[in-house]
């Protein structure tokens, strides 16, 4: 009896998609043993035909339209590795609505359009699987799917750029400015040229609507969620910081309420203590910790991003799609998240309790501190602690950084936007959380 062979299109071929076929022909053997059936890149859709490749192959097999890839009935698995949600959408849609399995790396196609990908796949009894759209090589949505599929999860924190934390951490251990790393990223191929996805918190938040999906079964759109990226942190963030045992991270958190219930997504630049495991994940790696009612706290710790990262989460989406279809499984689709989603509601800012650390310019004058006191305490925000280094005997301005008791952060908006109006406070003031985890 022949071998069956599952035939794999990859639309797209860049990074990614080189390192996924290059691993797939170098561990062919290795599979089809485990699996009872060879995998096979069948057919490739480039942009360019021509463009010189890192790994020879079968110039044959190249096509520039990746929809006759999701159309082609040959073809048994697709991998979407184009990226951007344009033609990747339709690529997309056109192989779940054909019963095809779809593998896709792409984030922001999930976020904006998982709803829709869901029901095609339903309808057309296709299946869409997507584990590397999220943190790379860790495995973290088969583990919130499967290996934790009996827990309820009460919190979610994590950090989710690489190149986010890679900045950050050369700031802290090395004293250079933002701008300077942020070039020197960019030079070693850890950022995009446009670096806006990565450094703004957009890329994060994408993966965040993901996990709170497969968590809480609802798809929170973009815009409720609070984002802001790390451009704003500065050498005087940083010194703070080491000073009180924190580390600056951009932090993704999903939170269930305890007492309301309700769901609550932010991506922040946040002091994190140096306690707490995720306040000591540093360089490229992304790492996020689960609480579940059962099993307490998981943390995933990994590289979150380059070609053999998120090629191998790639490949074990490839894997399970193998498996389903040599077992039978592949026409029914599963909606990996829990249901009844929907019920779950968005908790408001007044709703949402941190410690908070902002850092303001003020005009070097006798009353300021009070003025500034007086503005924070009309909105319900109480210092913990203000620091003001000593300035030149004729400076025009000062800088404070103040910490704060527990507040809300519709006290703490409100209360940024009336500094950032007093005439006493020069440009727009910079606040994050300050982490309360537990160890």
């Amino acid at each position: 009896m022949s071998e069956r062979v599952i035939k794999v299109g990859l639309c797209g071929f860049g990074v990614v998609g080189q390192g996924v076929f290059n691993h797939l022909r170098k561990r062919e053997k290795l599979l089809s043993d485990q699996l009872g059936a060879r995998v096979e890149v069948a057919r490739i859709a480039v942009r360019d035909t021509s463009k010189k490749r890192d790994f020879e192959f079968d110039a044959s097999m190249l096509t520039t339209d990746p929809v006759s890839i999701a159309s082609d009935p040959e073809i048994d698995v697709v991998c979407e590795l184009m990226g951007g949600t344009g033609l990747a959408l339709e690529v997309t849609l056109a192989a779940l609505k054909a019963g095809k399995i779809v593998v896709t790396a792409n984030k922001a196609l999930i976020c904006d359009h998982g709803e829709r990908l869901f029901t095609a796949a339903k309808e057309g009894g296709g299946q869409i699987l997507f584990e590397a759209s999220v943190a790379g090589g860790i495995p973290v949505i088969k583990a919130i799917k499967d290996g934790l599929v009996i827990n309820r999860f009460s919190s979610i924190y994590g950090i989710l750029n690489g190149t986010c934390n890679y900045i950050l951490t050369r700031m802290t251990n090395e004293g250079a400015s933002y701008e300077k790393i942020l070039e020197e990223a960019k030079a070693l191929g850890y950022s995009e040229a446009d670096e806006s996805l990565d450094v703004d918190g957009i890329d994060s938040a994408h993966k965040a609507v993901v996990l709170a999906y497969l968590a809480y079964g609802r798809w929170v759109p973009y815009k409720d969620i609070l984002v802001q990226g790390i451009a704003e942190v500065t050498q005087e963030d940083i010194a703070f910081a080491k000073e009180n045992g924190y580390a600056i991270k951009l932090l993704a958190v999903i939170d269930v309420a305890h007492a309301s219930g309700k769901l609550y997504i932010s991506i922040l630049p946040t002091l994190v203590s140096k306690k707490y495991v995720l306040g000591s994940v540093d360089g490229v790696h992304n790492a996020v910790s689960i609480h579940g009612d059962v099993v307490g706290e998981t943390v995933y710790i990994g590289p979150g991003a380059g070609r053999d990262a998120t090629a191998s989460a790639v490949i074990a989406d490839v894997v399970d799609a193998t498996k389903l279809i040599v077992n039978g499984g592949a026409g029914r689709f599963v909606d990996p998240a829990p249901r009844n989603g929907d019920q779950i509601e968005l908790a408001e800012p007044e709703e949402i309790e941190s410690r908070y650390y902002v850092r303001l310019e003020v005009a070097d004058k006798p009353g300021v501190m009070a003025e500034v006191a007086s503005m924070l305490a009309k909105n319900e925000v109480s210092l913990a602690s203000v620091t003001q280094k000593e300035v030149e005997e004729n400076a025009t301005s000062a800088t404070l950084i103040i910490t704060t008791h527990y507040t809300t952060e519709k006290a703490i908006l409100e209360a940024v936007k009336a500094l950032e109006e007093s005439s006493s406070v020069k440009g727009k003031p910079f606040t994050m959380p300050i982490s309360s985890f537990e160890d």
